[in-house]
Parts: C-alpha cells; sequence; structure tokens
C-alpha cells in the first residue's frame, strides 16, 4: 500500500500562478500581487524560477506587494511607487492603476473623485467621467 501526502496549496499562491499564467499568456504586461509575508518566499522563489522580473514593497506589517512582469513596466514602477499606495497622488494612482490593466473609465472615475477630494472640484474632465455623471 502507497501513501501519499498531499501538501495544500494555499489560496494566495494559487492567485500567484493564476497571474504568471496571464503574464505568460499574454493577458497583462504587469501585475501587483499582495501577499502574507509569510508567503513572500515561496513567491520569489516561484518568480525567479520562471525568470521573472519583480519588484517589493511592504504593505503594513503583515503584507507585501510584489509587482512583476516586464521590466520596462517595472523601471516606471520603481519612479512612481515611492511610498506606500494610500499616500500615492491621485496622478500616480491613475497612472499604477492603468499599467496594471485596471478599468479605464473605472480609473478616469477613481481620479476625479480623489482629485475632486484634494481640491474641492473635479480639475480633468474625461469623457468618460462625463458620461458617468
Amino acid at each position: 500500500m502507497m501513501i501519499t501526502t498531499r501538501t495544500a496549496i494555499p489560496t494566495e499562491i494559487k492567485v500567484l500562478m493564476n497571474h504568471i499564467y496571464e503574464l505568460h499568456k499574454g493577458v497583462r504586461h504587469m501585475v501587483l500581487f499582495t501577499c502574507n509575508k509569510k508567503y513572500s518566499e515561496l513567491a520569489i522563489q516561484r518568480l525567479e524560477s520562471q525568470g521573472i522580473p519583480y519588484l517589493l514593497q511592504p504593505a503594513g506589517r503583515q503584507n507585501l506587494n510584489v509587482y512583476f512582469g516586464r521590466r520596462e513596466c517595472l523601471d516606471a514602477i520603481r519612479l512612481i511607487v515611492t511610498r506606500p499606495l494610500n499616500q500615492l497622488t491621485p496622478e500616480e494612482d491613475f497612472i499604477l492603476g492603468a499599467m496594471l490593466g485596471y478599468d479605464l473609465c473605472a480609473q478616469c472615475e477613481r481620479y476625479c473623485k480623489r482629485k475632486s477630494q484634494c481640491e474641492g472640484k473635479c480639475q480633468v474632465k474625461c469623457e468618460a467621467c462625463m458620461n458617468s455623471i
């Protein structure tokens, strides 16, 4: 009789593997993966074993932001994301969301809301935002 030991793959690592699959298939050029720091070593090993460039950023006490994907995207991230995500300007937040492939109209709405909170009124009126009003 053969005894098989199964090791459960944590959900966070399954999500990472899906992101890597999408990266390889060209669905996305860059990914922001947030995980508990206890999975950081496993995540880094997986990325390095596949030759995927990455950038790490602390995200609170227990979490880590792992940016990975095309090198030119990561080069831009190094210049834009120089502090915690909740401290980004509305412009930096917009650029990051667009680079990550988030819905552009939703990013426009988010940008306008953040600008109006920061300055009292929306300075930028894009077509997507105007059509949603």
